[in-house]
């Protein structure tokens, strides 16, 4: 593969990797097995790349790769217990996918909302967000009790929710 197409996949990838990782993982019952997953799509866009047209719509071709990983991940896994049955997935595939642009634009007014949070309110909504995230812990650091913090994070989470239902509504008029 040729340089410029090397960094086109690059480019491509890191901007809707997030978005095929939210595919996957609304489809499989756990991260882990999401993260597995998905490492596997990482490895087969890789490979086809040369058969994706420049210009193309890279996440949608992502993401039927990705739902074809999801099947042959759920194939090999049939019987556990907490896979749900193949029918059910591509149902889940193709609603997900018809939502995905309502979520872009959910999304990107969450991002525009939270550049209007002053800085120090930011970082301390991205700690208690963390995977590992102890509230306790971040409402401790922050200088709150933990039922003030819960307050205050409950306050935070309806004025995001208010922003991006404003910025949706401009959005559509």
């Amino acid at each position: 593969m040729n340089p410029d197409r090397h960094t086109e996949f690059l480019r491509a990838f890191t901007m809707h990797e997030p978005a095929v990782r939210a595919f996957v993982r609304r489809l499989l019952p756990t991260r882990g097995d999401a993260d597995d997953v998905l490492q596997e799509v990482a490895i087969v866009l890789w490979e086809k790349f040369d058969s994706f047209s420049t210009g193309g719509d890279f996440k949608a071709w992502a993401c039927s790769i990705a739902k074809f990983k999801v099947l042959a991940w759920l194939r090999d896994h049939g019987r556990d217990r907490l896979v749900l049955d193949t029918d059910v997935v591509e149902l889940l595939a193709t609603e997900s996918l018809a939502s995905e642009s309502r979520l872009d634009r959910q999304r990107e007014a969450l991002r525009s909302c939270l550049k209007k949070v002053p800085p120090a309110e930011r970082d301390l909504l991205g700690r208690a967000y963390q995977p590992e995230a102890k509230i306790q812990a971040v409402a401790a650091g922050s200088g709150r009790s933990t039922n003030g913090f819960y307050q205050w994070l409950h306050r935070m989470r309806q004025m995001l929710l208010e922003c991006i239902s404003r910025e949706l509504a401009a959005e559509s008029a």
